[in-house]
């Protein structure tokens, strides 16, 4: 092993020792005073979300630690920049309309698998017209892009420091499958007390637990690929914080409660989730293996 590797095997521990401990302190804090992810406790669950924040801090005090340093251009840089030249731009659309694709395939398939859960009057029973139900995505995209600050805490952890230093030390397929491994693991506290999957289903919590690391790798590959094409943390932090904003329009068409009498719990949404996303990801990398092949 060259001395260059044990540098950035050193970093990368040190990094992911803070960003877990960090979080994990917060994570924690709640589980111990009772805490569970029910919504019972909105406020405190706010409070959690802190720890999304964690990665990005963990990110600063490692190059701090490490001397590493602040650039922010070229290589090893922190990335923060924003650029549209050479057409980055379209790393931003992709960021903030891909996940808004993803979600509504996710809810079509729901609705083949289970047709009778298709209603008309969900948006009404929650408060909404039709109108703003078709709106909906476009709220979400605004309103989560402008507000994507807790989501930089993650990406600016993950995709601006994780990511870079796996795939100085292994080829990009194992650092993308190690990388969305990581990433579900930090989760894995809260997954516990029910956080996306709720709590009520077969093999609680470990399929949970497995299903998350599931989800970071093909939403990793995603990001990842946007970061390095922008070579920034912005479109990534972007198409995350629309990824939690679950922008739809089908689901106002769709009564959760008669899908979920067939197939209980989110469980089974997630899996059929991961559909889309994982034909997003196989595309990204056949394009990327065709520009490779003219470039050689």
């Amino acid at each position: 092993m060259t001395a260059d590797k044990k540098v950035e095997i050193k970093r990368l521990l040190i990094y992911l020792v803070l960003s877990f401990g960090l979080t994990w302190i917060i994570f924690f804090a709640y589980i111990l005073n009772g805490g569970k992810w029910d919504g019972s406790n909105p406020y405190m669950e706010q409070f959690v979300g802190l720890g999304m924040l964690m990665p990005f801090i963990a990110h600063i005090l490692t190059r701090m630690i490490t001397k590493e340093g602040f650039a922010m251009t070229g290589k090893d840089s922190i990335m923060l920049g924003i650029s549209f030249k050479d057409k980055k731009w379209k790393y931003y659309l992709f960021a903030i309309f891909v996940p808004w694709l993803y979600f509504e395939v996710m809810h079509i398939l729901a609705l083949a698998l289970v047709p009778e859960s298709f209603d008309t009057n969900v948006a009404n029973d929650i408060g909404l017209n039709n109108d703003i139900a078709f709106a909906y995505p476009f709220i979400v995209i605004i309103n989560t892009t402008i507000l994507s600050f807790p989501a930089l805490g993650e990406e600016g952890g993950w995709r601006g420091y994780m990511m870079p230093k796996l795939m100085k030390l292994m080829s990009m397929p194992k650092a993308l499958i190690a990388g969305g491994i990581i990433w579900g693991l930090w989760h894995a506290p809260i997954t516990c007390i029910g956080h996306n999957f709720g709590t009520d289903y077969p093999g609680f919590p470990y399929v949970g637990i497995l299903l998350m690391c599931g989800f970071c790798i093909a939403l990793g590959i995603m990001l990842t690929y946007i970061t390095i094409k922008s070579q920034s943390i912005w479109p990534a932090a972007f198409m995350h914080a629309v990824n939690n904003g679950n922008p739809s329009i089908v689901k106002f068409f769709m009564n959760t409660d008669v899908f979920e009498q067939k197939y209980p719990g989110p469980v089974y949404s997630y899996l059929l989730l991961l559909i889309p996303m994982l034909l997003i990801d196989l595309i990204i990398i056949v394009l990327e293996m065709k520009k490779a092949k003219k470039v050689k």
